[in-house]
């Protein structure tokens, strides 16, 4: 059974690590539960002790821990160490060294891979200081989850809301999957929707979540692939060990994908916008008593069909159909016009945009499978493994 430590920082977040726990308990994860003094003050000891079934240990010198493990096991007793909310005075204090409470001890003694989840008033979130400590941890090799942008606790809106229950979990399996079968290969995503502006107040879009495509990044990562991931803009959490970059148009990121070149794999799930305005307009288009104004479209770039057109194309390119009619015979007649060695089908006409789950069928030139419906990690980590098995097999 895969093990974690999971460090429970102080913040109002607290409570959202006892769904976690129950998440991860679900996916078969023992949890050794760690409190700090300040967490307490959110939740008890009690109610995660009753969710993970271990003790709860928050004492750097308590007599019976001691005896029992001593903090130096305990900080080697797992396969992951997991801070959830890592405040922004407990990554402080990991940046620097200290070791003045038990939690701290531990990831200061642990040679154990560390998660963060990090939550806190947006103001702290993006003080320098706070950001330089992040840059500290992340190069010594420490993951991040999150966070997400949204309102606070306080009244405030903007980044350092704690993550999603589920997108830490699927984090943490991610960093617990022992597969490696893609290390050293470089994995090129795009997700979520683009936005092309038709003044500076509306534009064309769509309703894309990108939650496939943020899952299908994680999925390569936990395989050990060097992702960058693409996407327009999304309220999601950036998995962890993946590089994104955000774009706002289809041209932006057809400019980035091919600057991101060379890569192994490509998947391509993101909703690109088909049409552009012509000439955006440089003032709010204004209601007048001559009707609606007449706007002017323009083809947008073929994301897809240009990487396969490249003379240093992917060695696999996965496209994505988002169809309402006709979804398989559209979805072949896709993968054939694009020229890309697989395409992913999906009929959106149940629900599938912003959903959890997903139904799809695989289009390869060999045939259709069709795949049972499941979540979104779970397409995600079959795909994954669809990918692993083509350059597992290639290698001599």
């Amino acid at each position: 059974m895969r093990r974690i430590l999971l460090i429970v920082g102080g913040g109002i977040a607290a409570y959202r690590a006892l769904e976690l726990v129950r998440l991860l308990k679900a996916d078969n994860v023992s949890v050794t539960p760690v409190m700090t003094d300040a967490a307490k003050a959110f939740i008890t000891p009690l109610s995660l002790e009753a969710l993970s079934g271990e003790r709860v240990h928050d004492a750097l010198f308590a007599p019976t821990q001691e005896s029992e493990i001593g903090h130096i096991a305990l900080a080697r007793s797992a396969d992951l160490v997991v801070v959830c909310p890592a405040t922004a005075n407990l990554m402080a204090r990991m940046a620097h060294g200290m070791a003045d409470d038990l939690a701290t001890t531990l990831l200061l003694a642990t040679t154990t891979p560390i998660l963060l989840a990090p939550a806190m008033n947006v103001r702290m979130w993006e003080h320098p200081a706070t950001q330089a400590n992040l840059a500290l941890l992340k190069e010594r090799g420490v993951r991040v989850v999150g966070p997400d942008e949204g309102s606070m606790a306080c009244g405030e809106f903007g980044p350092g809301r704690l993550g999603q229950p589920d997108v830490i979990r699927d984090a943490i399996l991610e960093a617990l999957a022992s597969d490696h079968s893609l290390a050293g290969r470089h994995a090129l995503v795009t997700a979520g929707p683009t936005v092309e502006p038709l003044d500076p107040v509306r534009f064309l879009s769509n309703h894309s979540s990108g939650k496939q495509g943020y899952a299908i990044a994680a999925a390569l990562a936990a395989r050990g692939a060097k992702v960058t991931l693409i996407s327009g803009p999304v309220t999601l959490s950036v998995p962890a060990g993946v590089v994104c970059v955000k774009v706002q148009t289809a041209r932006e990121m057809l400019g980035v994908c091919e600057a991101a070149l060379p890569a192994e794999i490509a998947v391509c799930t993101a909703a690109v916008s088909d049409w552009r305005a012509k000439a955006a307009a440089q003032g709010k288009i204004k209601k007048t008593s001559e009707g609606p104004p007449v706007l002017e479209l323009v083809e947008n770039p073929d994301i897809l069909a240009t990487l396969c057109r490249l003379a240093n194309r992917p060695k696999l390119i996965v496209g994505f159909a988002a169809e309402t009619d006709d979804v398989l015979d559209n979805a072949v007649a896709k993968r054939q016009r694009k020229g890309c060695d697989w395409l992913v089908a999906n009929d959106v006409r149940r629900g599938v945009f912003g959903a959890d789950r997903n139904l799809v069928s695989l289009i390869t030139e060999t045939g259709i499978e069709t795949w049972p419906e499941m979540d979104k990690s779970q397409v995600a980590g079959k795909l994954a493994q669809r990918i692993s098995d083509v350059f597992v097999s290639s290698i001599p």
